[in-house]
């Protein structure tokens, strides 16, 4: 049975990739020239649909895909990112037998009252309203039935299919989808383990703790497992469907600015976001603050990293186009094709170009998605970590629009910078951080007595030698001998210079023009060396530059 359900997800993928195979995103895919508007909105939404008929688990693969504007065009990406895997709910039954598996006690010793009715069904699973026997109100987040191995299956089968691509279609290997594969097939089984996403939500309850107007709810621990999410339950309205008349009674202003800070400091301070925040998981509470939902994607990132996107924020706040390329070589993986100067131009480009752009039309999370698909286009391969987060602030902008139509992000990111490098210094003052310190500075004094005597020796031997390792010596010689040679030249050229300006003091019979005679032919030499020296600079530059 299992053979036959494999088979026949070979058979819908093979029939899926037959399809697409000629399609514009794969030809040019990780290419010189990525299609743009030049790509048919028809057949991105085709595209979507179709994967969106293959269940959940593409599905779950177009959402990835669509934060990854390194691998497809901006038509692709709107495609994908509209993709929702809201679906029919399953039957109460299965609901009611997961559960009791899942916590080992009937659903009626543990809830008090359990609605029948989901308040949300996905593709992994479904969300019930309960109470617990305390009082406590809860939501319940119930995983479909076998909906693990299926995904599992299918994880199989793409992977088999990306081996495939990887080896024998030379359309896709720039975009190494045996890697991408990979990264989805972690998220995926993150998403599957509802542990995971109830450790996230203490660690950012625990990051947010001091943004009053930022709820994030809470795991219930003993009613909750790898299959079944038992947390608080927050009423609220989606901010996209809050009616007119109710923002006039919001600070939209405030919370935009409270919640643009909340998410600079997971990304640049604690290195673990929310990293799915679009408007389906922001609520607005009755008492008029941001509720985070959904927590189950979340990035995170190394020491290293925050630091160069803390850099790339500035550098893109203050519009200085050319330190945001630096950020953005140094943190990428460059091809064979790198082509540095033209990186460089395209990026200060669009730097200025977002700086001209009108107030409600500033959006720092497509900068970065456009740097990660430029930077694809001049050899260099942007860190998926890089990409997630331009997404993620793509989406937190058109909360922040929705909050505030006037919202300044670039003023924010600059009023915060002084308190978050305040806060990475404080974080970085742990007793741990200290110790090791300490620690090294205690390796680096035992080491140093012992290293400055060896050195002091081989000096004494007449025996210290530089250990230099170069591509071809015999060409950087020359070099430095042809700079040598040329300084040389230029100071016999001065000497003279300056040994004819006194000699024009000196009378003697000998004259030229009514000058001292020698003094102006040492100005004739020095100027005919000075015309040669010139004139091999130049022909040697223009040789080079037509080879």
């Amino acid at each position: 049975m299992a053979l036959r359900a494999r088979l026949s997800r070979y058979r819908d993928f093979a029939r899926f990739v037959a399809k697409y195979r000629r399609a514009d995103f794969v030809t040019h895919a990780g290419g010189d020239s990525l299609p743009d508007v030049s790509a048919d909105r028809q057949d991105a939404e085709a595209f979507a649909c179709d994967l969106e008929g293959l269940g959940p688990t593409f599905i779950k693969l177009g959402q990835l895909l669509s934060t990854r504007a390194d691998l497809l065009p901006p038509t692709y990406l709107d495609a994908l990112a509209r993709l929702q895997d809201n679906v029919a709910p399953f039957p109460y039954a299965d609901v009611e037998r997961t559960v009791q598996d899942a916590l080992g006690v009937r659903l009626s010793k543990a809830f008090t009252e359990f609605a029948h009715q989901p308040i949300a069904a996905a593709s992994l699973g479904q969300v019930h309203r309960a109470v617990l026997r305390g009082g406590r109100e809860v939501a319940v987040k119930v995983q479909r039935p076998g909906i693990r191995e299926q995904v599992i299956r299918d994880l199989d089968t793409l992977d088999d299919v990306a081996a495939l691509l990887h080896r024998f279609s030379a359309a896709t290997r720039n975009m190494d989808p045996v890697r991408v594969l990979e990264e989805f097939r972690r998220t995926m089984m993150s998403e599957l383990d509802y542990r995971e996403e109830a450790r996230n939500m203490v660690s950012l309850a625990h990051q947010l703790r001091d943004y009053r107007h930022i709820l994030v709810p809470l795991p219930v621990d003993d009613f909750t497992t790898a299959q079944v999410l038992t947390m608080d339950y927050i009423a609220g309205t989606k901010i996209t469907a809050v009616s007119r008349v109710e923002w006039t009674e919001v600070d939209g202003a405030g919370l935009a600015d409270e919640l643009y800070r909340a998410y600079l400091q997971q990304i640049l301070v604690d290195g673990v976001f929310h990293a799915d925040p679009h408007p389906g998981n922001v609520l607005l509470t009755a008492d008029h603050h941001i509720a985070l939902l959904d927590l189950g994607m979340v990035g995170r990132l190394a020491s290293s990293m925050q630091e160069q996107l803390f850099r790339l924020l500035l550098a893109i706040a203050d519009a200085r186009g050319d330190e945001a390329a630096s950020v953005a070589i140094a943190i990428g993986e460059q091809h064979g094709d790198f082509d540095e100067v033209g990186l460089r131009r395209a990026i200060t480009d669009m730097v200025g170009r977002y700086h001209r752009q009108a107030l409600g039309e500033l959006n720092v999370g497509r900068v970065m998605l456009e740097m990660a698909r430029t930077g694809n286009q001049h050899g260099v391969r942007m860190s998926p970590d890089l990409v997630l987060l331009g997404k993620t602030l793509l989406n937190l902008d058109e909360i922040g629009r929705v909050l505030d139509p006037e919202f300044d992000v670039n003023g924010s990111t600059r009023r915060n910078a002084t308190t978050l490098m305040r806060r990475r210094m404080l974080k970085s003052a742990t007793p741990a951080h200290i110790f090791s310190s300490v620690l090294e500075v205690r390796d680096f004094a035992e080491r140093l007595p012992a290293r400055v005597n060896r050195i002091l020796e081989a000096l004494a031997g007449n025996d210290l030698r530089l250990k230099i390792e170069v591509i071809d010596h015999g060409s950087i010689l020359d070099g430095l001998q042809k700079v040598a040679n040329r300084i040389a030249l230029g100071v016999v050229l001065a000497a003279l210079i300056v040994g004819a300006a006194m000699l024009m003091r000196v009378p003697t019979p000998f004259v030229i023009l009514g000058y001292p005679g020698l003094a102006i032919l040492l100005f004739l030499v020095a100027a005919g060396g000075g015309l040669w020296l010139a004139w091999t600079i130049l022909a040697g530059d223009v040789r080079r530059s037509r080879q």
